[in-house]
């Protein structure tokens, strides 16, 4: 019999055995333990990012940089929005005071894709199948709970005292609203100061949008973002037929996103429905439009018989169910090509204006041709010199120049033809950081 200080093999095993059981249970123990510390923690740190965001977006806010982010304070007095305004702007459901978790994941989301954009180098037939695949995430083309609204909060916001009432679509997501699409906005505000500013959009029909119009909202600026009811805009009009073939899925939308051509129809829609001045969201502008009615600008000349050669759909002022607008919306929907740039803007104001004018029958429209320094002075290819900062004195004299001329003539906007100068840095001294400066309200981020 072994004594108590000695152990037999067996027993020697039998306590190893016990041991190891007991080592392995709290290793399990202790991988389950911080198994779930991690997702306890995991979730509280997503609650907190996702409830202190909704947090953040409450509080009083100045001035945004928008390409820092930073707070700016101005010191300038602010004039507070009622809150049935800051509601009415926000795209919620009003019967839900916060957004719950997976809406704020699902706008995150939003944010990422743009269902709009065809993948590259698709033939017809593979960009159709995508697209079809694609219908039921484009919520333009629906009417929804908060679409069907739309014509009541137009109408409503449009009862508000506008000297002006001016559109603007924008169908990208609200993330990439930048600060050129900003200064638009500012300028605008600084000749109109009791116009009225509608942007057509899902994306900015939301609290993110919200935050970024917030700077001109606090100084008492009348701007509405608003979903659209598409098909309500195009209902009893020649492109509720085309509407109704896009949906269907037997539409080539073409190689050029869709958001492109559907912002050519929205902008010609809207004008016909409501009446108005249409803005895209690369300009600068520096007089008032109280002047123009039934008016559209020319982009280009011809060179020897100086006579427009293209107009531009980038600015247009009608007058609500002006006939042109019908003939450009049947243009839009009988010509409707998706495979070349401009065939359903600018060329195609130019292509039935120009038809009218060799009928002899655009007398009978009441229409004004503007020239070209009206809305586009400064072509394409030369946008980028009024970016520059100037380095010698001749190169200041050319400066002051062209701002004199700018200011003097007339010209009502400066369009900055965005896919060329989206890039181009604004350099202190330069005509478009002067023109900034003089024609801004808030004059941020120069």
């Amino acid at each position: 019999m072994p004594s108590p200080k000695e152990s037999s093999p067996n027993s020697t095993l039998m306590t190893v055995k016990r041991m190891s059981h007991k080592v392995l249970d709290h290793s399990q123990l202790s991988r389950s333990a911080k198994s779930s510390l991690f997702s306890t923690i995991s979730f509280a740190a997503i609650f907190f990012i996702i409830y202190a965001d909704i947090f953040v977006s409450n509080l009083p806010m100045h001035t945004i940089d928008l390409r820092s982010h930073e707070v700016l304070d101005h010191n300038h007095d602010q004039t507070q929005v009622p809150q049935e305004q800051i509601v009415s702007t926000f795209r919620t459901d009003q019967s839900t005071p916060q957004l719950s978790i997976q809406a704020k994941i699902e706008e995150l989301e939003d944010e990422i894709r743009d269902p709009l954009v065809p993948p590259e180098n698709a033939t017809r037939e593979e960009r159709l199948v995508w697209f079809r695949r694609k219908l039921p995430e484009l919520e333009i083309l629906k009417s929804d709970n908060l679409s069907q609204q739309f014509h009541g909060r137009v109408l409503e916001f449009l009862n508000n005292g506008c000297s002006l009432q001016f559109y603007m679509v924008w169908l990208s997501p609200a993330k990439s609203f930048g600060e050129r699409d900003f200064l638009t906005m500012d300028t605008l505000f600084k000749s109109h100061p009791q116009g009225c500013l509608m942007i057509i959009s899902n994306s900015m029909d939301s609290a993110r949008g919200y935050r970024i119009l917030k700077p001109l909202l606090d100084r008492g600026f009348k701007i509405l973002a608003i979903s659209p009811d598409f098909p309500f805009l195009v209902k009893n009009t020649p492109a509720e037929s085309w509407l109704e073939e896009l949906k269907s899925g037997r539409t080539d939308p073409g190689y050029i996103p869709l958001s492109q051509n559907l912002s050519n129809l929205i902008r010609l829609a809207m004008l016909y429905k409501y009446g108005g001045i249409y803005l895209d969201t690369d300009l600068i502008i520096l007089k008032d439009f109280s002047g123009l009615r039934n008016a559209i600008g020319a982009e280009s000349l011809d060179s020897e018989s100086k006579i427009w050669k293209r107009l531009n759909n980038a600015v247009m002022i009608f007058d609500i169910n002006h006939p042109i607008l019908l003939d450009f919306l049947e243009e839009f929907a009988t010509t409707f090509n998706g495979n070349k740039w401009g065939h359903n803007g600018p060329y195609l104001v130019s292509r039935v204006i120009a038809r009218l004018e060799r009928s002899g029958r655009s007398l009978d429209y009441n229409l004004t041709i503007l020239p070209l320094k009206a809305f586009y002075p400064l072509d394409w290819i030369r946008i980028h010199r009024i970016f520059r900062k100037p380095e010698r004195e001749s190169e200041s004299r050319a400066v002051e120049i062209t701002l004199n001329e700018l200011n003097a003539r007339e010209t009502y906007a400066v369009h900055l033809w965005n896919k060329r100068s989206r890039q181009l840095a604004i350099e202190e001294g330069s005509v478009m950081a002067r023109l900034i400066s003089e024609h801004c309200v808030i004059c941020q981020d120069l």
